[in-house]
């Protein structure tokens, strides 16, 4: 018998008869012969809610006392889903985290799985049950609740995949696929049948919500095909996996976007060595994460060093960075919010030329100015104004011929 595990998010299991859909969907996988494991996240704005709350008892509560207060969340919606399944006639049973063996470190919020110990979950899948196991969670070596931060569900059902060398990792959410850019904004989008685990990282990384980046991280690692799929409709998804499409060579396979961008000038900084670690250590110990770096090039010994952070960083990054600034002599320190970025990405991109003159053209003739530009070998990003990211996407996906399938 094969081990299926699946995931359902948060509007999966908004309420009970989404989660009676979902107990339905667990039960025919099972009834065709699968092993099945089940992780879920909490239900609806759950998290959400209970952030509020929290805030408004202590506007700062503790790390610790919040990732224990968030982990209720997926409690909540494991133990609902596995009375679904009683009520239904199947044998289930609901685990937390730490129950199914995932320890992390201790880094609250943001933890990372440090290994899964599967054997609570072998014990019950050799029962005949259904196991049901609360997302985003995990336990440290000192016995404290985590939270795996955004994606982190994802995370789990991934990992715990891995561990038990499933066939496969069935992620289900509100969207019927991988689509070759977000079809809010594009209505011409087309779902894709796969795409590689590369092409999908570069997605999940700039801005393409389907999918956290770390839960594909760890399916490129350990080879685990991971299908993305709606929960809603019974409609084909799209499978990401290791390989290439030989039809899909030099093509791009889609547009990503995000509006989670600001930007950060040090002006007048003197180019000298040791200068850029002065500006970016303390960023990193203060657990702020920069995206695109840009530095001019010297003129008389003084340039401009530019960079990327979240919109939620700004206010923390800018406290830390002007004395700096002012301690290294730089000449002034500024930040914009008001920027989104957009990116091509695909595998054909590394060998073929060409790709980056059509954008740059694209972008052009809808006079759409670009403030920064980064690559890889299979992307391309540029950082421009947020209110010119909608019609950016909308270029950018005709020019390759993306809404043709």
């Amino acid at each position: 018998m094969a081990i299926v595990v699946q995931k359902y998010g948060g509007s999966s299991v908004a309420d009970a008869g989404k989660i009676r859909n979902v107990a339905r969907r667990v039960s025919e996988s099972f009834s065709k012969g699968n092993k099945v494991v089940v992780v879920v996240s909490a239900m609806g704005d759950t998290t959400d809610d209970l952030i509020e709350l929290a805030n408004k008892i202590n506007p700062s509560p503790e790390p610790r006392e919040m990732d224990l207060l968030l982990s209720t969340g997926e409690i909540v919606s494991s133990t609902l889903l596995a009375m679904a399944l009683h009520a239904m006639g199947f044998s289930a049973v609901a685990l937390s985290g730490p129950q199914a063996g995932i320890t992390t470190d201790s880094a609250f919020s943001r933890a990372r799985i440090t290994g899964i110990e599967p054997k609570r979950i072998v014990k019950e899948l050799s029962k005949g049950n259904i196991v049901i196991i609360a997302g985003f969670q995990g336990l440290t070596s000192d016995n404290d609740i985590t939270t795996l931060g955004r994606g982190g569900s994802d995370t789990t059902a991934v990992a715990i995949a891995a561990s038990l060398k499933a066939k496969i990792c069935e992620i289900y959410t509100d969207v019927e696929g991988v689509y070759t850019a977000d079809p809010r904004l594009v209505p011409e989008a087309q779902k894709l049948n796969e795409i590689g685990y590369e092409e999908m990282l570069e997605m999940a990384t700039s801005g393409a919500r389907v999918l956290h980046h770390r839960s594909v991280e760890l399916g490129q690692v350990y080879n685990m095909p991971i299908l993305v799929a709606s929960s809603m409709v019974d409609k084909p998804g799209t499978i990401i996996q290791g390989g290439e499409n030989m039809e899909q060579r030099n093509k791009v396979r889609g547009i990503a976007h995000d509006m989670d961008v600001a930007k950060i000038t040090v002006g007048g900084v003197p180019d000298r060595p040791g200068i850029a670690a002065a500006i970016f250590m303390p960023l990193a110990k203060a657990g702020i994460s920069v995206d695109t770096i840009v530095q001019n090039a010297s003129a008389n010994n003084i340039t401009d060093l530019t960079f990327t952070i979240t919109r939620k960083d700004v206010a923390k990054a800018m406290e830390i960075i002007r004395p700096v600034a002012k301690q290294i002599g730089a000449r002034e320190c500024l930040n914009d919010s008001k920027l989104g970025k957009v990116s091509i990405i695909g595998t054909g991109m590394q060998n073929a030329p060409g790709y980056a003159a059509k954008m740059f053209q694209t972008l052009y003739a809808q006079n759409i100015n670009i403030q920064l530009i980064t690559t890889s070998e299979i992307r391309i990003t540029c950082i421009i104004a947020e209110d010119k990211v909608k019609e950016a996407v909308k270029a950018l996906h005709k020019a390759f011929d993306l809404d043709k399938g």
